[in-house]
């Protein structure tokens, strides 16, 4: 019984230990960017990318230095090989043969060996590959910090939507609700149909169902940014910026009438890079025609026993050493290294229009975002100009509901007309951010 007891003890011991203390975070936009720029998953591993391409490099550099190896050999000749010899030799009759052993039971050698590239075309080219697959990595590495910044500028604008929209429809339900109980105190005054009291139902049971469904909403889009961010889903956070604030501070068409270079773009640099690759690609088939010469040096002992006696004071050891060229010259490989040659050309063709491609691209996606971004901007302009006209629109019309000149079912167009255009200017708002957000991934503005 007593083991029994232990065990729901054990368990709540452990997963109250493996349990993490919730953490408190208050964030700025440009606080959010920097926290997720150090902390996100995909950013952390993109650096270490570039750390492990280093150490590649490094690799590299390291194959055409001094190559040091050593090693003992140990040989046990439990059956010794034999040979014949004339039999004569040790008295036996002419033109017979003896049967001789050659060797000791035990043999041992201790050696070391050095090796170094004299030249070696494919060894230069591999060096100048080292630097280039750093870069790629590098290139790799800015692209994920400018993703993840576009996606942490889409969260956090997600989440602020979501708030204003709640604090909106928070508004829009009390306005009703004091509006549905003063129509029904003169409903039961016999002054207006009944019909009037279920129209104003029916808007604020939608009311009502829109603003669980956007809290729902909101919830998601909090762990959407905490993911982003890099920290815990279960942790507390808070958002200092506002809505209309972050929109005005990205109200700035001088961006989009910028010059715009589009070797800035990273995904140029990274199809440049991919050129890079296959040039040297060429020339590493090209190098492999030229001689290769490299050195060795080999130092060892070696020492025979009958006996497992190697370690005694007697035992000698012979040593012995040399040192060595090797001159590797290709003459004739069947067409083979013409035939890689030309393959690597193909290549390289192949990346030089993708590189033209990829130019292409980049400047329609620049004119796209450009446009887009310009676009929000005039929306948000009208936006908020048909929000304002909603507003009069539908205090005239509420004026007049309760004095009896208005039907319900107009007052319920201009409410609709009223909640249209709120959720409109919020979505501008949104959009001014995420486009300008977008135009900046393209210009690769930092």
């Amino acid at each position: 019984m007593k083991k029994l007891f232990l065990i729901p003890l054990l368990v709540f011991a452990f997963t109250a230990k493996s349990q993490e203390p919730k953490k408190n975070f208050s964030f700025s936009l440009e606080q959010a960017i920097s926290h997720a720029l150090t902390n996100n998953y995909s950013v952390i591993n993109a650096g270490r990318d570039i750390e492990a391409s280093k150490e590649k490099k490094w690799e590299t550099t390291a194959a055409g230095l001094p190559q040091i190896n050593a090693g003992v050999d140990f040989t046990d000749n439990f059956v010794l090989q034999k040979s014949v010899v004339p039999a004569e030799f040790f008295g036996g009759e002419p033109g017979t043969y003896a049967e001789v052993a050659f060797g000791t039971k035990y043999n041992m050698v201790a050696h070391s060996t050095l090796n170094q590239i004299i030249f070696d075309g494919s060894y230069v080219v591999a060096l100048q590959a080292s630097k280039t697959y750093l870069k790629y990595y590098q290139n790799a590495k800015q692209k994920t910090d400018i993703e993840i910044k576009e996606a942490v500028i889409n969260s956090y604008g997600n989440v602020l939507l979501a708030e204003e929209s709640i604090a909106i429809l928070e508004k829009n339900k009390a306005t009703l609700e004091k509006t549905l109980s003063d129509t029904k105190a003169t409903f039961k005054n016999g002054l207006i149909e009944e019909e009037n009291v279920e129209q104003l139902q029916i808007t604020l049971s939608s009311i009502n169902s829109t603003l669980n469904y956007n809290r729902r909403l909101l919830e998601v889009a909090y762990k959407m940014l905490k993911i982003t961010l890099g920290i815990n889903i279960t942790d507390d956070l808070k958002l200092t910026d506002k809505l209309d604030n972050l929109t005005a501070s990205n109200l700035d068409l001088a961006i989009s009438k910028s010059e715009f270079a589009v070797t800035d773009n990273v995904n140029y640099q990274m199809a440049l890079n991919f050129q890079e690759q296959r040039q040297l690609e060429l020339k590493l088939q090209k190098s492999k025609a030229l001689p290769s010469l490299s050195a060795n040096a080999n130092f060892g002992y070696t020492a025979f026993k009958d006996e497992f006696q190697f370690f005694t004071k007697n035992q000698n050891w012979f040593n012995y050493s040399n040192v060595g060229v090797n001159l590797n010259i290709p003459i004739f490989s069947s067409l083979a290294r013409s035939s890689r040659t030309q393959q690597a050309k193909i290549a390289l063709d192949q990346a030089n229009t993708q590189l033209s491609e990829t130019e292409q691209k980049i400047k329609l996606q620049y004119a796209a975002a450009k446009s887009d971004y310009e676009f929000s901007v005039e929306e948000y302009a009208t936006a908020k100009s048909n929000l304002n006209l909603a507003e009069r629109i539908e205090k005239k019309q509420q004026i007049k509901f309760a004095e009896g000149l208005s039907s319900s079912f107009d007052y319920n167009d201009a409410q609709r007309q009223l909640y249209s255009g709120q959720q409109k200017y919020l979505q501008s708002m949104v959009d001014v951010i995420n486009k300008k957000a977008a135009l900046e991934k393209i210009i690769n503005k930092q």
